[in-house]
């Protein structure tokens, strides 16, 4: 007997057939002997219907009271799938975070894990109960509603693996595992046997949309087996595992792209120690994550200063920016928004030279510019026009050799 985690997301769980066919699944993975804890998101569009009506009322929303509303999408689904189960013949109970002790910081609409209580979990296990628990919230030590941010369903199916010591965590979606690429960008994309918890790491901080950094961050650490799988079809999916030799053959194993991104480029910074701690200090402050940065060389005691942060992070970035760039006697600020980031990413690229050369040739050969790039050891990602994001992802997913072979016939 194993005991299993499935999440299952918005499109998965999108009516009430889908509810029925998780149901199905469910049951028969008990039946299989298995022990089974399902965590499910909300309704496909209903966490969007929430946020709408939360803009209807205010446009600087509190974000505690917005957790509260986006949180209650999670609590419908659980109980249609636990009633589901139980209509199917089988036993379920289902569970809120803060009645499993998810408990979290208070980091509102973006809060992290702090530990799980699995208690209650395991007893209803024991009583041969299929488990269902509602992904993408928890509380944090006050008691308040808290939520993951996008994508959290699937950190708390991963979390509550490695809480529960489960034999895999499988993640359910509406693709039958992990590409090589968007396949709605490129037609030519593969579906990948096996990835790394690096490669996917990378991929998922990129723009890869199958699972939440933060759910392969914790499989990472915890080492959970992790699958990622369609919820209507037997395909065997994609297994997230730990690198082994024959993945370093392979120089790039995924193209990932991201479309959520603006540029700040802040002109005439003074350049002396301390100044670049102030401004993303500040952006610290106000919880903004900021990705790509570069500065120019100095002259006459001046620099440039552009970075990315996402697209919903503008306004307040360009606010906290432009008020340091006054204190600081900088030139002025300016926005960008119509950028995306295309990147690649491949464990190979530890024992291969000329990667990033490769893939910059690439992208001049098609007439695309870059205007930011960083690099790590296994990835290279580089700030473009937003036009020219699919171009650069077929082109790259080509030139690197990711190409599927064409049907014989």
């Amino acid at each position: 007997m194993a005991l299993i985690v499935q999440k299952y997301g918005g499109t998965s769980v999108g009516d009430t057939e889908r509810m029925k066919n998780v149901a199905r699944r469910c049951i028969a993975a008990q039946k299989a002997g298995h022990d089974v804890v399902v965590v499910v998101s909300a309704m496909s569009g209903e966490t969007n219907r929430l946020l709408k009506l939360v803009a209807q009322i205010t446009d600087r929303p509190s974000e505690r009271e917005q957790d509260v509303v986006v949180a209650t999408g999670e609590q419908v689904s659980i109980g249609l799938v636990a009633m589901a189960i139980q209509a199917q013949g089988g036993l379920a109970t289902s569970f809120l975070g803060h009645q499993v002790q998810i408990v979290t910081d208070s980091i509102f609409s973006k809060a992290r894990i702090k530990r799980i209580d699995a208690e209650k979990i395991v007893e209803a296990l024991k009583q041969k109960h299929i488990v269902v628990v509602a992904g993408f919230q928890g509380q944090d030590e006050q008691g308040n509603v808290t939520t993951l941010g996008r994508g959290g369903s699937d950190t708390t199916a991963v979390a509550l693996a490695a809480a529960l010591k489960a034999d895999a965590c499988e993640i359910y979606t509406d693709v039958d595992g992990v590409y090589t690429t968007d396949p709605n960008v490129c037609p030519a994309a593969r579906k990948l046997e096996r990835i790394s918890y690096e490669e996917m790491l990378d991929l998922a901080s990129v723009g890869a949309k199958v699972l939440q950094i933060r759910s392969v961050e914790f499989a990472m650490k915890y080492k959970v087996p992790l699958w990622v799988k369609s919820s209507f079809t037997d395909d065997p999916g994609t297994l997230v595992c730990e690198e082994d030799k024959s993945m370093e053959n392979v120089i790039v194993s995924g193209i990932a792209y991201d479309k959520n991104e603006a540029k700040l480029a802040i002109s005439g910074v003074p350049d002396i120690p301390g100044v670049a701690a102030r401004i993303f200090g500040a952006l610290d402050e106000q919880n903004v994550v900021v990705d790509l940065i570069v500065q120019t060389a100095s002259k006459d005691g001046k620099t440039d200063l552009s970075f990315t942060v996402g697209k919903t992070d503008l306004v307040k970035a360009k606010e906290v920016v432009e008020r340091v760039a006054k204190e600081i006697n900088a030139g002025g600020v300016e926005t960008d928004g119509d950028v995306a980031k295309v990147s690649i990413v491949g464990v190979g690229m530890r024992n291969h030279s000329g990667v990033a050369a490769k893939m910059f040739q690439i992208l001049a050969s098609e007439g695309i510019n870059i205007q930011l790039i960083s690099t790590s050891e296994i990835k290279v990602s580089c700030l473009i026009q937003s036009k020219y994001t699919e171009l650069a992802v077929r082109a790259l997913h080509t030139a690197f050799g990711l190409d599927k072979a064409p049907a014989a016939g």
